[in-house]
């Protein structure tokens, strides 16, 4: 399973980590909190924090002391800033010094929580990034570079049309590295000293997804206290990863045909017009022709983002990946996982791994791994240390029933994955927001996949 979001809450104020706390505990993030600069950067060393909401104004440490301290000893948090005293300076000073941004006291948890989605995806790409990048297209340290022919036909496409303005429409199942691909063709493009921005577009909340793209002057609405810059904005001359894009509401699509094909929008309570020179890439897990069919996405902004389009296959097409991913997951995880032991895999788990399906693709592997090799008590991963959904899988399997006769692929397919849904949830004793985090995809298309399905016939 994913490992949960850890959050730190670091304020002298006893009664506003407590009520954080508690708001954040019910959205099933792991939080601590602290009532000093110095108590937070101890716990920061220690390690696993992702996220830190920190008042700017402390006795002691500030909040930016803590940020800028915490920065020059590598640690890999992110920062949201509180403050009471909200100017000009303080904004530039929060954003100079590394925030991620800064809120005005009282937060409001809505807020919160929606500084925090946008981290996690940020976070998430930037990992992704990280790790797939050789993966997916390998480097010089060639650390695990796929051998599949279709992996290596898409490195041949993406250093072809990076070269170029066109926009890309990426499309492939979740976890099999469409943002990798996405920031390859920024960094490959004349772009590349530009901001690459990804915008995942099915966690921003509807109300605030206009002002999220294309921002807002202050009383635009009444929680918009200052003027935001907005993403596309922030993107000029650059790249935005429109990830998710399927996800946009429609009278969304429309305002963003406008901006690809006039390269100009108007923020939010604004009369004046903004240009903007951007590249847009895009991608999405959801088969766009089939939700135009439906009238949920529009016709003439398929055509505008689909002018190029790159399809990764999942891992189940190419089970030759399987093994290499597997292997680079054990060395990667040894020393986090495993107190830095060497470990290694049994040939029949390895193989029940090859043989399964992987909805997830890589980042379900990376996960499966990680569990993995917490459980295993000697030198080798065994069967007992994977999870049930594939060694129960992998019993049914051996069995000697031969397919059903008369069921269509599709058939099978479509009951295979209500069917490791189910098991997902089960795992997670009926918390659906843990089996989509398990299963590497959004809770919205977890209760649309549910919704789609039904049981199976």
């Amino acid at each position: 399973m994913m490992s949960a979001v850890q959050i730190l809450v670091v304020d002298d104020e006893l009664a506003i980590r407590q009520v954080l706390a508690a708001n954040l505990h019910k959205e099933n993030y792991v939080v601590e909190d602290v009532g000093s600069g110095e108590e937070a950067l101890d716990r920061l060393g220690k390690g696993d924090v992702d996220i830190a909401i920190c008042d700017m104004k402390m006795p002691g440490l500030s909040g930016i002391d803590v940020m800028r301290k915490a920065a020059e000893s590598g640690i890999d948090t992110t920062f949201l800033l509180m403050t009471a005293y909200a100017s000009v300076d303080t904004a530039v000073e929060a954003m100079k010094a590394g925030a991620f941004d800064y809120m005005l006291k009282p937060v409001r948890i809505e807020e919160v929580l929606h500084q925090i989605k946008q981290i996690e995806n940020i976070r998430g790409l930037r990992n992704e990034n990280r790790l797939l990048r050789r993966i997916v297209l390998g480097d010089n340290e060639n650390l695990c570079e796929m051998t599949s022919p279709a992996m290596q036909e898409i490195e041949r496409i993406v250093s072809k049309v990076a070269t170029t303005d066109s926009t890309v429409l990426i499309t492939g199942e979740s976890g099999t590295g469409k943002g990798v691909i996405a920031r390859s063709i920024h960094k490959q493009s004349p772009r590349a000293g530009a901001p690459f921005i990804p915008v995942n577009c099915g966690s921003i909340p509807e109300n605030l997804i206009e002002s999220e793209f294309f921002g807002h002057t202050k009383g635009a609405f009444t929680s918009a206290d200052r003027v935001k810059k907005g993403l596309f904005l922030e993107a000029d001359k650059g790249t935005i990863f429109l990830d998710e894009i399927g996800e946009l509401p429609l009278h969304l699509q429309v305002k963003l045909l406008h901006v690809i094909e006039e390269k100009e929008f108007r923020p939010v309570g604004s009369s004046q017009v903004k240009r903007v020179d951007i590249r847009i890439v895009a991608a999405t897990n959801r088969n766009l022709g089939e939700m135009v069919a439906r009238g949920e996405f529009r016709e003439d902004l398929y055509f505008r983002i689909d002018v190029f389009h790159i399809h990764i296959p999942p891992l189940r097409e190419r089970r030759g990946d399987i093994a290499k991913l597997v292997r680079f997951f054990l060395e990667r995880g040894g020393g986090r996982f495993s107190q830095g032991r060497k470990i290694s895999i049994e040939p029949e788990a390895e193989n029940l791994l090859i043989a399964h399906d992987w909805r997830g693709n890589v980042r379900e592997i990376e996960n499966i791994i990680a569990r993995a090799l917490i459980l295993a008590d000697g030198e080798r991963i065994a069967v007992a240390d994977l999870p049930s959904h594939i060694t129960r899988l992998g019993s049914a399997g051996n069995g000697s029933s031969a397919l059903p006769t008369g069921t269509s692929l599709r058939e099978l397919v479509r009951t295979h994955e209500y069917n490791l849904i189910q098991m997902a949830i089960e795992d997670a004793g009926g918390d659906r927001r843990a089996a989509a985090q398990a299963l590497g995809i959004g809770l919205s298309t977890l209760y649309r996949k549910l919704e789609e399905f039904g049981p199976p016939a």
